[in-house]
């Protein structure tokens, strides 16, 4: 049952990691760890694409995108979460916590699109090399990030403008971010309706792309199968690795956190969920790409003079 009688909440309390209170200070390591890494490695794959002529190519100009892209939605969450762990959650207003709810849905939306934008890159690199630079030239690749931006800005102001319109009556947002659960279940009214169209939504900006992403490697893969070199499908297997890895990750770990049912998990279940797709996996894209990938890996060889990778 909602509560009729209610004061106007003007700010909000994150409850943050306080089921762990005695490990605060070893998870306060760990994620500014993490962290760092993830600042250093995505600083270090935009600045080697940016400087090494070879790698001036779509591919890794959709990588250099997100890599941006995943660099700002860190910035949005963890300072906070590490601020939490140190002393006494500090209150953050409405305006604050619409701020960094909008960029949280328009950054991660906007990864998923980059993702799939990357998967068609792969597609017409793999199923119509000869035609690549032409489908894929600037142009094409420029309209691809505009409109996965896009996108995340039009779903990040509905998603607002549903949540910020309801009344409030608890202060205490049970997580360590502005997400858009846990900020509902403070309203005073009967969320129902809202909670429904976030599902909804939730499901478009994740089913949607991934289900492109499928479709392209449904295609890149019956096209492999055709090559008859092993060295030849080998090679082509190689170009995807990186990307399909990040894919499987990336929308495992949105669609466990935002397609189950809302009373599926317990509030430390739903955490440690969040902390996989807002601490690891920003971490992910730099790991894997300069680990698995050939081209990065001599870029960087190449950067610091060392002898590229035969």
């Amino acid at each position: 049952m909602k509560r009729e009688n209610h004061t106007v909440v003007r700010e909000f309390v994150f409850q943050g990691f306080s089921s762990f209170h005695e490990h605060k200070l070893t998870l306060f390591v760990v994620f500014l760890t993490l962290y760092l890494l993830t600042l250093a490695g995505n600083a270090i794959i935009v600045t080697i694409i940016s400087i090494d002529r070879h790698l001036h190519t779509p591919m890794y100009f959709f990588l250099s995108v997100l890599s941006t892209s995943e660099t700002v939605y860190t910035l949005v969450i963890v300072p906070w979460m590490l601020s939490s762990l140190l002393s006494r959650s500090k209150p953050i207003s409405l305006a604050g916590c619409a701020t960094q709810m909008f960029f949280f849905i328009t950054l991660a939306i906007n990864n998923c699109f980059l993702l799939t934008a990357m998967g068609y890159d792969r597609y017409v690199a793999i199923c119509n090399p000869l035609r690549y630079k032409i489908i894929m030239n600037k142009k094409m690749c420029a309209q691809q990030v505009c409109g996965a931006c896009s996108i995340g800005l039009l779903v990040a102001i509905v998603q607002i403008s549903s949540v910020f319109r309801l009344p409030f009556c608890d202060k205490e947002v049970a997580h360590y971010f502005c997400d858009i659960r846990p900020v509902m279940k403070l309203s005073c009214v009967d969320t129902t309706l809202h909670d429904l169209i976030n599902f909804v939504v939730s499901s478009l900006v994740i089913v949607v792309p991934l289900g492109l992403v499928f479709i392209s490697y449904i295609l890149i893969i019956s096209t492999i199968l055709k090559v008859t070199s092993p060295e030849g499908r080998k090679k082509a297997f190689a170009t995807c690795a990186s990307h399909l890895t990040v894919v499987i990750i990336h929308y495992g770990c949105a669609s466990i956190a935002y397609l189950k049912p809302k009373s599926e998990n317990t509030r430390d279940q739903d955490q440690l969920i969040s902390v996989t797709y807002t601490v690891f996996t920003p971490l992910l894209n730099p790991v894997v790409y300069t680990l698995r990938n050939k081209e990065v890996k001599n870029a960087l060889h190449r950067a610091i003079g060392k002898k590229p990778f035969a």
